[in-house]
């Protein structure tokens, strides 16, 4: 996962729940589509099983094109699956840790909210990427957002890659495009009839 690009990439997470029979083809399609800097493994379900089989037929598809795949919060999951790393969703509380038992070739991510000061504990702990969100407007979650200044200020003053997501659309795109290394992109372009068109509308956006 790389921020060496003047033109913020794409960081693609996957729905919470998805068809196995499916998907991974329509994984496959986007990531054809578009450059895409890593894959999101974000399923909502504990079942280990059900995980296992999704990881197996998404990592063929991810690193088939050499797109990394992380998966959401599993940190035990990473090494037995051969992921290439975690996202922690917890800011960061847990990054230290993370950082020791799973060595410095993983990526390890945190979601910090809007919390500039989670942000900037997160990436001197040894984050790769920090991520803020939502930006757009969501009835999930407390309502907060992660507002343009945010962007503006960390990028402008730390060198911690930083992920924009949630409830992105294509004016909020071109508005925070000078100011964020990646774009999260789930939710948005899943329930498309066309993802990977979808898709590439947003990246065309990014000023890709």
């Amino acid at each position: 996962m790389s921020d060496d690009q003047d033109t913020p990439q794409i960081y693609l997470i996957t729905p919470s729940e998805f068809d196995l029979s499916r998907f991974p083809a329509q994984l496959a399609a986007c990531l054809d589509q578009v450059p895409v800097a890593c894959v999101r493994l974000a399923l909502g379900t504990k079942d280990d099983a059900r995980i296992v089989k999704a990881a197996d037929a998404l990592r063929e598809v991810t690193h088939a094109r050499d797109v990394p795949l992380v998966i959401d919060s599993h940190i035990l999951m990473v090494e037995r699956l051969g992921l290439d790393g975690v996202h922690l969703p917890d800011g960061a509380r847990s990054v230290r840790q993370v950082r020791k038992d799973l060595g410095e070739d993983a990526i390890v991510g945190s979601y910090c909210g809007n919390s500039r000061h989670d942000g900037m504990t997160a990436g001197e702990l040894g984050a790769d990427y920090v991520s803020f969100g939502p930006v757009g407007v969501t009835a999930l979650g407390d309502g907060r957002q992660a507002e343009l200044e945010l962007f503006e200020w960390w990028s402008m003053m730390i060198e911690v890659p930083v992920v924009a997501e949630g409830a992105l659309d294509q004016v909020l795109i071109r508005t925070l495009a000078p100011h964020t290394d990646f774009f999260g992109i789930g939710q948005e372009i899943w329930g498309a009839d066309d993802a990977a068109a979808t898709l590439l509308e947003m990246h065309a956006a990014m000023g890709g």
